[in-house]
């Protein structure tokens, strides 16, 4: 790359309205900004500051000091996909509070699908998610319905499967350790089941669970769940419990990758979706669809000296 893009001091001067950061193909990465430079012009929208971050020398930075958050993303997503981005109207700053789904997003697997594998089922229960992702069907009648097509499995399907099939995604431990040693609480918020991310959190070192959790009699699934759903607008009001909890003003950060994660992305300083449905990434103020989790450490500005790593 030419050295005329230059460093960003990754300043956020009063008159800027929208900055964002970006990694992407470091090959194109020069003519494809000057291609989103002329878009954005044409709109009135002159890029005020463009370079790479100091301190983490593949991000771009772009500078805007006016601007529609929604076309700019639009044009900067034509221009560098595929691409990892985070846009922001503030000062870039490590969230105190990082809340995530579970299910695709923190683990590679959706557990209820790899749980009817055993059952016989997952093409049926696999459908049935898909939808429900896509924000096609409503949420806990798909899960009920979902769950009740597991009645009578042997509750060893779960351990079974947790250890056989559950992995977490790539560089989920390193960005929840490394928002932990930056002060961070981390919560894992999930539609799927305790008896699932009780194990998850304690692998990948979140500190909170909030789930669903499935009713067992006898050592074999009852086909229901035990308790209160979570669903759309637990997954909110936990992220804004949490944030109320911690003080006036913080920062926080989501990640999610379905229909079902779209009110606490919206809700979040710092809204990322992961490898997402149409849905949660239009929704979302930051998208990860190439790189892996670590990705958001990037973007949010700590330097690779700086993370957690096994």
């Amino acid at each position: 790359m030419s050295a005329s893009l230059g460093r960003s001091s990754a300043s956020f001067e009063e008159t800027f309205v929208l900055i964002v950061r970006l990694i992407a193909d470091p090959a194109t990465l020069e003519d494809n900004l000057a291609k989103a430079s002329a878009m954005l012009a044409e709109k009135g929208w002159p890029v005020a500051g463009a370079g790479m971050l100091e301190f983490c020398s593949h991000v771009l930075q772009i500078e805007l000091a006016t601007g529609a958050a929604d076309a700019v993303r639009a044009i900067l997503d034509q221009c560098f996909a595929p691409s990892d981005l985070l846009m922001s109207d503030r000062p870039f700053e490590i969230p105190r509070l990082f809340v995530s789904d579970m299910d695709s997003t923190m683990i590679g697997q959706e557990c209820i699908d790899e749980l009817a594998d055993f059952a016989g089922l997952k093409p049926q229960i696999a459908a049935i998610t898909e939808r429900a992702m896509q924000g096609e069907l409503d949420f806990e009648s798909a899960l009920r319905e979902r769950v009740m097509l597991l009645r009578d499995l042997d509750e060893a399907a779960i351990h079974e499967c947790l250890a056989d099939r559950i992995v977490p995604m790539p560089g989920a431990r390193t960005l929840v350790a490394t928002l932990k040693a930056h002060g961070c609480l981390s919560v894992l918020v999930t539609g799927g089941f305790h008896q699932f991310a009780d194990p998850v959190a304690g692998q990948l070192g979140f500190e909170r669970v909030v789930g669903n959790r499935l009713g067992i009699d006898g050592g074999k699934l009852t086909g229901g769940l035990v308790g209160a759903i979570t669903d759309s607008s637990v997954k909110k009001r936990v992220l804004l419990e949490e944030a109320a909890a911690i003080g006036e003003g913080a920062v926080s950060l989501a990640t999610g990758d379905g229909a079902n994660d779209i009110p606490m992305l919206v809700e979040a300083t710092y809204g990322i979706a992961y490898r997402a449905k149409p849905k949660a990434r239009a929704a979302a103020n930051g998208w990860i669809d190439r790189g892996d989790l670590t990705a958001v450490l990037d973007l949010l500005g700590i330097a690779r000296e700086r993370w957690v790593t096994e």
